[in-house]
């Protein structure tokens, strides 16, 4: 047996002096470079007893060695589980706590504050952090590579064994881990190299973070699998963007990105003309963004739809209409279907309803919880995503909102997507969001927070005046509240429960 996801890698491999990253500090990294630093870590990490089916759980910065310790993760034959930069000492306790990895790797900033959560949990405390020069120390599991061979007999792993978990984002309730096996990544990177027609000579613009199925497993094992390269950026910064443009040809980010470069003069069609792709997800994207970016640029943004547990479901065609406000069509080998969430009979096109998907994407369960993985599969294997959304005739799926999200006011289903379309297509504002708060009559009071454009006086009671003659009674937010940002995850995911608690008691009885 061969270390499935590794050896793809591998055998997809360029030549060994073909560029695998350019750094914002100068440096380039090969493809050998590639093969001989994942070897230093995976080393470094059998040194330090990790064992076929370990965690190695992290929570570092983006750099190139994170990147590396990924990769030597994986062909150590250990589960790589990546930990968001934000998460607090508290969070941090209970996911090593859940987790149980045989090494927990931080920033050597952090070291002191989460030493005590490693040692409860019984993990070995290593630190990594970002390489400024080679007189400076980087952390010490950095340090234990570089004495580390460029040799390593990768450990077996199948199809399905496990190379990551990755926690949900926990909204509601605690998060729990999602297993995704060797064969869940390889088989969706190998699908979107093929679907985004991505070759050796596409340069990649990342920008993305590297602890979400973005940055870490969209965006580097498509690079990997199609032996491109890429230019990685420690984060999202206009400047940095645009000062490496015209070296890339592609391009992956999440709505805000876009947003943001639409706010600059630089961005032109003459600056995005040698560009082919643009993809955009992880949250959706205002169809307003959508059609401004297409006559700034001339290029049409191509939407997909993924998750944590199920990696990419869908996605816009390469060639042929891509359809703001869709995700696209289900991706080659991947089935997606909408049902009834009551009682799970799939409904006809163009009925909203629960999104359910299966193909060899869709992750192994959540770990150590075999009754809410039972839950959230039906018996022919279809995974009930929690979003609902319709399918419309064409077969472009479209997301309507979180299952978690659906309002029922006055024993009526409204779909806050519905309500925000009207919202964000009024002059003046710039991005909107609709939830349900507890109500004493109706059960749920339809509630919108709107962001509006800088010097637009754009009123509270306007919106709900101009939304009377656009949407049924029922639908209409019962209160407006103008904001000056909607809060959001580090994904760019407007985060609705936080506005629902900040806003829980605005219907209550005096």
């Amino acid at each position: 047996m061969t270390n499935h996801l590794f050896d793809l890698i591998r055998s997809r491999m360029p030549a060994p002096e073909a560029s695998f990253a350019t750094l914002d500090d100068g440096r380039r990294y090969s493809y050998q470079d590639m093969l001989d630093v994942s070897a230093r870590f995976a080393n470094a990490l059998v040194a330090l007893g990790v064992k076929p089916g370990d965690r190695v759980a992290v929570q570092v910065e983006k750099s190139i060695e994170a990147l590396m310790l990924y990769l030597g993760t994986v062909r150590a034959g250990a589960i790589f589980l990546p930990l968001n930069t934000a998460y607090t000492p508290a969070e941090i306790e209970y996911f090593l706590g859940d987790a149980e990895p045989a090494v927990f790797v931080c920033d050597p900033a952090k070291a002191t504050a989460l030493k005590p959560f490693a040692e409860k949990a019984g993990a070995k405390l290593e630190t990594l952090g970002v390489w400024r020069s080679p007189d400076v120390s980087a952390g010490t599991l950095p340090d234990a590579a570089l004495g580390a061979s460029t040799s390593f007999d990768d450990i077996a792993r199948g199809p399905d064994d496990l190379a990551a978990i990755l926690y949900t984002s926990g909204t509601t309730g605690r998060s729990k881990g999602a297993m995704l096996s060797h064969d869940n990544l390889a088989s969706n990177a190998l699908t979107l190299v093929d679907t985004w027609r991505f070759t050796k000579d596409d340069v990649l613009l990342h920008a993305l973070p590297i602890f979400h199925t973005h940055g870490l497993f969209v965006a580097t094992n498509v690079i990997l699998l199609a032996g491109a390269s890429m230019i990685l950026l420690p984060k999202f910064d206009p400047e940095q963007v645009f000062a490496h443009l015209p070296q890339a040809t592609c391009m992956m980010g999440v709505p805000t990105f876009y947003v943001r470069l639409l706010q600059d003069a630089r961005l032109t069609k003459e600056a995005t003309r040698h560009i082919r792709l643009f993809v955009s997800g992880s949250a959706p994207l205002l169809a307003e963004t959508h059609r401004e970016w297409r006559e700034r640029t001339g290029h049409a943004i191509l939407e997909r739809y993924g998750m944590t547990e199920t990696n990419m479901n869908t996605s816009n065609p390469y060639e042929g209409d891509r359809v703001a406000g869709t995700v696209g069509f289900p991706l080659p080998g991947v089935s997606a279907r909408v049902v009834d969430p009551e009682n799970g009979r799939e409904l006809a096109r163009d009925e909203i309803g629960m999104i359910e998907v299966k193909g060899p994407n869709v992750f192994k369960g959540y770990w150590r919880n075999p009754e809410k993985t039972k839950a959230e599969f039906r018996e022919d294997g279809f995974f009930i995503t929690g979003d609902l959304g319709k399918i419309d005739p064409a077969g472009y799926v479209h997301i309507v909102g979180r299952g978690k999200d659906l309002i029922i006011t006055g024993g009526y289903n409204v779909y806050p997507k519905e309500v925000e379309t009207e919202i964000d297509g009024m002059a003046g504002v710039i991005e909107s969001a609709v939830f349900g708060v507890a109500h004493p009559d109706f059960g749920e009071g339809v509630t919108a927070a709107v962001v509006v454009k800088p010097g637009a006086t754009v009123m509270a009671s306007d919106i709900a005046k101009a939304l009377e003659d656009r949407l049924a009674k029922f639908k209409q937010p019962k209160q407006v509240f103008v904001v000056p940002e909607l809060p959001r995850n580090t994904m760019g995911k407007v985060q609705k429960n936080l506005l629902r608690e900040q806003y829980k008691d605005i219907y209550a009885r005096r």
